[in-house]
């Protein structure tokens, strides 16, 4: 009968084993120093080399040459003790699982006072130490607190909290681990190359996962694929067959058809793996593994080389095309719902529904409003393809709209009125003074043709004619970098965020919320609400994009990032007259055309008009209410743009003329701004 590999390649001194230096190291130097401890205390994990180490320390004490670090390996202690050693009379092992009652402890007591029969020391391996009952702790505590001078305890364990405090203080502890990948896989090609056995080197990363890091636990696995391997050796297919993972195949199918967001090709996945056998549970669990490994490739592009993720080069290839596809938010997302979904598997009667329903959450991001889908979302557009507009064709599309209600808004006022068709107005009455006259315009649509009332030539305005077109929008001054402030940009923030667009529309979209916080020297600090958005805006592709539409728009060379918290102050919206007539609030409109027409008839004495605008006259209280509207209200003329324009003007110099708190800028009562703005309309104030 062939001796099992975990067995055959068993250490026979703390130089052969593997994967532990941090507790062989210190023996090693205990040994050669002659610093020996009365007991020791071997824990960790199944399978990584507790119970050898113990046998290994035993041999060295008991050694012709020892106390030594390396056994001589030809007296009759080393020989008895090796690997394949008979054993040795004044080394006692102890299974605790079976002889852990308090009976089993007073008798190894009584046995401890013996002095040793031929060696030196007499040692005592207590395997399993957990398992001893609290009462056969307690019979061993006097003679392990003061044992005689040739008595050596070594307690091996895998739960080292269930050993006796008492106990565990008086002993030396030294906790081995499990073996790493990079380790594992030299000694098990070492081992199949000592047995002379061909292996494709796709199957030792499966073995390793399946040992789970143990080393007995993986040269199990070996063993089993070396003892059923054909002329060929061992190869992937019989590995996968033997060992019930899933097929990488098809964990590339599922991983393309979530990337390609392919609905049929990720549920046609999951109906041939049921077809074909394969555990769900199993293949969530091989999913998540691929998952956690683009993720580190998309973090570490050479986490390969690296030795953090264990694959062939051609699966690195593959899954390096993988990370290209998918996004790091994606990925992450996609991991959070399989770790998930296996929770939910655990007792599930019915495995392949819960998979197919994690499916389906990874295809739809839409469905969740966790932080994970907004950044798979955010994912998905910036990896979208760019419009097949371009982007200057903008401005011209919308050249005409802007044309065209502005030319309508811009006629003469002395021009005469274009007479009204007979079936949609009725025939002309009196009308009002034109300071007293009320202004209503339908707030749904654009004004229709004008229909102004006449006024005298003395009234036009001499240095200010009407013309067809409205002037030109200026544009911004390009500034440097030691010239611009945060009030500056955030006068500027609508043409950033429009070349911003120019460039990114995810990236303009994220601006939304953000705001602009501080500029210093050529660095520009924003503030977003969202911490997640934040971060997104801090990355070089975003903050590239910003940078570009500030330099774009007030000149020189920028950089940009973004923090968390409160937006530090709003954004300052542009000019209203950068809109078209159109489209300013109807509010506006109503607040300003009595002071047109108010000022249309003080111009007729007065040599050029104000560029302050005029005060709305109040009606007295005896003064009748003003008349109804007219049926033809929608025909009304629109304000003059050029009159607008220079109150606006006028009020931007007045606040502009003063530092904001100064108490030369007149601050103004909102309940008196609304009794001028509706006293047209013969609102009063009720005490």
């Amino acid at each position: 009968m062939a001796l099992a590999l975990y067995r055959k390649y068993r250490p026979a001194s703390f130089s052969e084993v593997v994967g532990q230096e941090h507790v062989t190291e210190p023996l090693r130097m205990a040994l050669r120093a002659g610093r020996i401890n009365h007991a020791y205390l071997f824990s960790g994990p199944r399978g990584c080399g507790k119970t050898s180490s113990a046998r290994i320390l035993a041999r060295s004490l008991n050694c012709a040459q020892g106390p030594t670090p390396d056994p001589c390996g030809e007296c009759n202690s080393c020989v008895a003790l090796a690997p394949e050693g008979s054993g040795n009379v004044d080394v006692v092992e102890l299974d605790a699982a079976s002889h852990g009652g308090v009976d089993d402890t007073r008798e190894l007591r009584d046995r401890a006072f013996y002095a040793p029969a031929e060696s030196r020391y007499r040692v005592f391996i207590i395997d399993e130490a957990h398992m001893v009952t609290t009462q056969g702790f307690n019979a061993l505590l006097k003679i392990v607190e003061e044992p005689p001078d040739h008595l050596i305890f070594i307690f091996a364990t895998t739960e080292p909290e269930k050993v006796l405090g008492t106990i565990r203080s008086r002993t030396h502890h030294y906790p081995f681990r499990l073996m790493p990948p990079g380790v594992m896989r030299e000694l098990v090609e070492r081992i199949c190359a000592d047995e002379g056995v061909q292996v494709e080197p796709a199957v030792f990363p499966l073995v390793i996962r399946a040992g789970g890091g143990s080393a007995r636990d993986t040269l199990s696995v070996m063993d089993q694929l070396l003892a059923g391997a054909g002329p060929e050796g061992v190869t992937y297919a019989r590995a996968v067959s033997l060992l019930g993972v899933t097929d990488v195949a098809l964990i590339d199918e599922m991983v393309d058809a979530l990337g390609a967001h392919d609905g049929s090709g990720v549920f046609g996945t999951v109906h041939r793996l049921v077809e074909a056998g394969h555990d769900p549970r199993r293949f969530a669990t091989d999913l998540l593994d691929r998952l956690r490994d683009l993720v580190l490739l998309h973090a570490v592009p050479d986490a390969g080389e690296r030795g953090l993720v264990d694959a062939p080069a051609e699966q690195l290839t593959t899954m390096l095309g993988q990370v290209d596809k998918i996004g790091a938010g994606t990925l992450t997302r996609y991991a959070e719902i399989v770790h998930n979904g296996l929770i939910d598997m655990r007792g599930a009667t019915a495995p392949r529904l819960v998979l197919e329903l994690l499916c389906s959450r990874m295809l739809l991001p839409g469905a969740a409003d966790s932080e994970a889908a907004l950044l798979d979302r955010l994912d998905r557009l910036e990896r979208r393809a760019p419009a097949v507009a371009p982007v200057a064709a903008a401005p011209v599309a919308a050249a005409p709209v802007a044309a065209t209600v502005p030319t309508a808004a811009a006629a003469p006022v002395t021009a005469a009125p274009t007479p009204a068709p007979a079936a949609t107005a009725p025939a002309p009455t009196a009308a009002p003074p034109p300071g007293d006259r009320p202004v209503f315009q339908r707030r749904s649509q654009a004004p229709a043709a004008p229909e102004p009332a006449p006024e005298p030539e003395a009234a036009k305005p001499p240095q200010r004619p009407a013309t067809p077109e409205p002037a030109p929008e200026p544009e911004p001054v390009a500034a440097a970098p030691g010239t611009v402030d945060a009030a500056m940009l955030r006068q500027s923030w609508p043409a950033l965020l429009a070349a911003v667009r120019a460039q990114s529309r995810s990236t303009e979209a994220m601006l939304t919320n953000a705001a602009v916080q501080s500029v210093e020297g050529n660095t520009i600090t924003l503030s977003h609400t969202a911490e997640p958005l934040a971060k997104r805006l801090s990355d070089p592709r975003n903050s590239d994009a910003i940078a570009a539409a500030v330099e774009s728009v007030l000149g020189g060379k920028w950089q940009v990032r973004c923090v968390a918290g409160n937006a530090a102050a709003a954004p300052v919206q542009q000019a209203p007259a950068a809109k078209p007539a159109a489209e300013r609030p109807v509010v506006q409109r109503r607040s300003q055309q009595p002071q047109q027409q108010q000022s249309s008839v003080d111009t007729a004495a007065a040599p050029a008009p104000s560029r302050r605008p005029e005060p709305v006259r109040r009606p007295a209280a005896d003064e009748p209410p003003p008349p109804e509207p007219p049926a033809d209200f929608d025909e009304l003329p629109p304000p003059d743009p050029a009159s607008e324009r220079a109150d606006e003007e006028a009020m931007l110099d007045e606040v502009a003329a003063a530092p904001m708190g100064s108490p030369d800028v007149k601050q103004h009562d909102p309940d008196e701004e609304i009794i001028k703005l509706f006293s047209p309309l013969g609102a009063r104030r009720i005490d």
